[in-house]
């Protein structure tokens, strides 16, 4: 098996929006979601989440290690039958066996990370009430991603769009199609920071270089396996990483994610941001503590 990571890392992720909608809002019939008091346009972790789950299921097609656990279609409780399967434990006599075997949720548990990318990378609470409660333990992953967030206010524009197409023979003999409405965000980039904790990973899902090295990628490239008529055109457009030299880190995140700015391009421009170009990004490499390198990739 693979060794665990043995470094922290941080890392600010920078991508945009042109005409779409980066992640709806069920609670607004889906309209792209904001900031009520700021306005700034917000991502959740849990859509980038599922944007990464997507492509390591696509680049690695359920190779041994690399399966996804939380996935459209897939029960939980299948997955989660398929490690008492492997480890030949029978459900109906679970509490008995863990009595015998005191390390049992920890081998059930260590399957569940070993098989299941998405579990070693965020981990999972794995635990099914059936008729009986299924339990694969609960398992914190060192990977967290907060949300993200528009560098500036976002604009919401409606738009109508129809359909010749009818529904039914007598809209066809009204001579009607359909009319709909969409809501779009004409331009947005976005920031999004996140955390990697090697302790955590040598401690619970054992989160390998060669995971990392996928999260990466699955980071870049998350988009251009993703896109619809609905989202526009999103595309990353810097991922800038901080490595420790340490397992538990040389500074506070705080002080690293500070020193990445995004700003206008031109100061004072009054002109809505319309693409990337109308932005620029420095990062204060000279200023990082000891111990901290940085790495920028486009």
């Amino acid at each position: 098996m693979a060794q665990p990571i043995k470094n922290r890392y941080e890392f600010v992720l920078l991508f945009d929006v042109e005409n779409g909608n980066p992640n709806g809002d069920p609670d607004e019939e889906n309209m792209p979601r904001i900031d009520p008091e700021t306005g700034m346009g917000l991502v959740t972790d849990v859509c980038l989440k599922r944007k990464i789950r997507n492509y390591v299921e696509a680049v690695k097609e359920d190779c041994t290690g690399y399966r996804i656990y939380v996935k459209a279609g897939i029960p939980l409780s299948r997955s989660d039958r398929e490690a008492y399967a492997a480890l030949d434990i029978d459900e109906k006599k679970v509490k008995e066996e863990k009595k015998a075997d005191p390390k049992l949720d920890m081998k059930i548990r260590d399957w569940m990370c070993k098989n299941f990318y998405d579990i070693r990378a965020f981990g999972a609470v794995m635990t099914t009430f059936v008729k009986a409660a299924l339990s694969c333990g609960q398992v914190r992953g060192p990977v967290q991603l907060g949300f993200a967030h528009s560098i500036e206010p976002v604009v919401l524009q409606e738009i109508t769009i129809t359909r010749t197409a009818a529904l039914h023979k007598d809209g066809m003999e009204r001579g009607g199609g359909t009319i709909g409405r969409k809501t779009i965000i004409p331009y947005a980039l976005y920031r999004c920071e996140g955390y990697i904790s090697a302790n955590l990973a040598r401690k619970a899902t054992g989160f390998s270089e060669e995971d990392l090295a996928l999260l990466w990628e699955a980071l870049l490239n998350m988009f251009e396996l993703d896109h619809s008529a609905a989202r526009g055109k999103m595309a990353v457009r810097e991922l800038i990483i901080f490595r420790h030299e340490s397992e538990l880190g040389c500074a506070p995140a705080w002080k690293l994610f500070e020193a990445v700015q995004v700003r206008r391009s031109r100061p004072g421009s009054p002109d809505p941001a319309r693409a990337y170009a109308d932005y620029l990004v420095t990062v204060d490499e000279a200023g990082l503590p000891p111990g901290v390198c940085c790495v920028r990739m486009r």
